[in-house]
C-alpha cells in the first residue's frame, strides 16, 4: 500500500472528551474513509505513526438532518476507528504528521 493511500484512509484525529478519556486506556480515535477496512486502517496507522496496533474497532455515525434558514439539509455520514495501541506505544494527536 502506498503512502498516499495511508493518508486517504486516515483523515483526521477525533479530539473530543470521550476520545481523551479513551487515550488513558492507550486508545486513539480517528476519522477514516468510509470504504476503509480494519486491516487497511491497522496498516495505515502502523506505517504513519511507527506504532504497533493490537486492535481496531470501527463505527459509522449517520448524518443528522438539519435546517438552515428554513431549508432542509443533511450532514454527511462519518466513519470512525478506535485504534488500540500496544503497551508502551503512544500517538500525540495534537501534533501534525
Amino acid at each position: 500500500m502506498t503512502a498516499t493511500r495511508h493518508y486517504d484512509i486516515i483523515r483526521k484525529p477525533v479530539i473530543t472528551e470521550k476520545a481523551t478519556i479513551l487515550s488513558e486506556q492507550n486508545k486513539v480515535v480517528f476519522e477514516v474513509s468510509k470504504d476503509a477496512a480494519k486491516p487497511e486502517i491497522r496498516a495505515a496507522v502502523e506505517a504513519l505513526f511507527n506504532v504497533k496496533v493490537t486492535g481496531v474497532n470501527t463505527l459509522t455515525t449517520k448524518g443528522k438532518v438539519k435546517f438552515f434558514r428554513g431549508r432542509k439539509g443533511r450532514r454527511s455520514d462519518v466513519k470512525k476507528a478506535v485504534v488500540t495501541l500496544a503497551e508502551g506505544d503512544s500517538i500525540d494527536v495534537t501534533t501534525g504528521l
